[in-house]
């Protein structure tokens, strides 16, 4: 069982997650002019929770396997590899903040 900080951390997380995912659906609903239930939305949210967990366990286990205690983004582009256009928005964000980031370099 979680120790009770971690336990409030994780709670004060699915909060803002909560939080979060509510003014997304609330924007969606206003310009569709559609209604969403509150229901709806913490429905979505433990959709959503669920799925960070999973992505969490396997990018935990894609670094323990390669004997590393940090994930990498080596590891994010491994797991987004069944999703080609997934795998082409984290490769194109990826790249862009290494090339920012070799040209930060490059001006010392």
């Amino acid at each position: 069982m979680a120790d009770p900080p971690d336990e409030e951390v994780r709670e004060r997380l699915k909060a803002a997650l909560w939080f979060a995912i509510g003014n997304m659906v609330d924007e969606e609903s206003l310009r569709r002019n559609r209604n969403a239930t509150p229901q709806f939305i913490a429905a979505l949210t433990e959709m959503v929770w669920a799925q960070i967990e999973n992505v969490a366990v396997d990018l935990e286990s894609f670094s323990q396997h390669a004997g590393r205690t940090t994930v990498t983004t080596d590891d994010v582009l491994l797991l987004a590899r069944r999703n080609s256009d997934l795998h082409a928005i984290i490769k194109d964000c990826v790249d862009r903040q290494k090339a920012t980031k070799a040209k930060g370099k490059a001006k010392r």
